[in-house]
């Protein structure tokens, strides 16, 4: 842990949630991850070894308690101090969203996180009482991390970095930097398919529900509209698209 040797609370708060990688782990938590794994997969650049430091770190400092005796079962959970810090990660996200993405370079694209972030902000009971696949392939991104399935069964979602070999309801096509700006609101779904920026082939009933399917991010600029559903994207960005597309 960095130590800034001062009594001042912002210098004490910082030496613990302010190292490399520990909001974007307290986020995962946050987020309802508790297993290593799960965490991990919020995290993939982060190695095992790190995480596993980081993990050791905030239950030291009384962020997180362990529970579960095997490894195979153990799992990590915010204390009290750990769900404080809520509102100090959403905040950061939207100022980070407002005043720090822009223009992501291509580093930044990681398609993992993405989906790994939109398999569980998802609405399962939009689509009916049956098991419904969606496949999505992404262009911008290394050819084998451009197609994932997500399985929508009677409630639950599963994530599939490869064929599940169940047949495929609903096909999406777009690319990464789209989807991003669609996930956090910053464009409409329906404006990026009406404009041909995502296409999506299947059953017209499915079609119709897939906007209302997507949750999409919890961490919104103020101001901007969620792009859920049939909701309309601002219109500077809407003349963007437009133009991109003529283009």
């Amino acid at each position: 842990m960095m130590r800034y040797g001062q009594f001042c609370p912002i210098a004490k708060a910082a030496e613990i949630v302010a190292e490399r990688w520990t909001p974007l782990v307290v986020h995962e938590l946050l987020a309802g991850s508790t297993r290593f794994n799960d965490i991990r997969r919020g995290v993939p650049l982060m190695s095992p070894t790190l995480l596993s430091a980081r993990l050791k770190e905030l239950e030291r400092v009384g962020i997180i308690e362990r529970r579960g005796g095997a490894t195979r079962m153990r799992e990590y959970h915010l204390t009290e101090a750990g769900l404080a810090l809520a509102p100090i990660i959403r905040q950061l996200g939207e100022w980070g969203l407002q005043y720090a993405q822009d223009p992501l370079e291509d580093g930044d694209l990681d398609v993992t996180v993405l989906v790994w972030n939109m398999r569980r902000r998802v609405d399962p009971g939009v689509f009916p009482d049956r098991r419904v696949t969606v496949q999505f392939e992404f262009a911008g991104v290394p050819r084998n991390k451009s197609q994932w399935w997500v399985v929508n069964d009677r409630g639950s979602v599963d994530l599939c970095p490869k064929d599940p070999g169940f047949p495929v309801d609903l096909y999406v096509a777009t690319d990464i930097r789209t989807m991003i700006d669609i996930w956090f609101g910053k464009l409409a779904w329906n404006a990026c398919v009406h404009l041909g920026r995502v296409e999506v082939v299947g059953e017209r009933r499915l079609r119709e529900r897939l906007g209302s399917w997507f949750l999409l991010s919890p961490i919104q600029v103020t101001g901007h509209p969620t792009a859920r559903g049939t909701t309309t994207a601002p219109a500077a960005a809407l003349r963007n698209l437009e133009i991109s597309h003529a283009h």
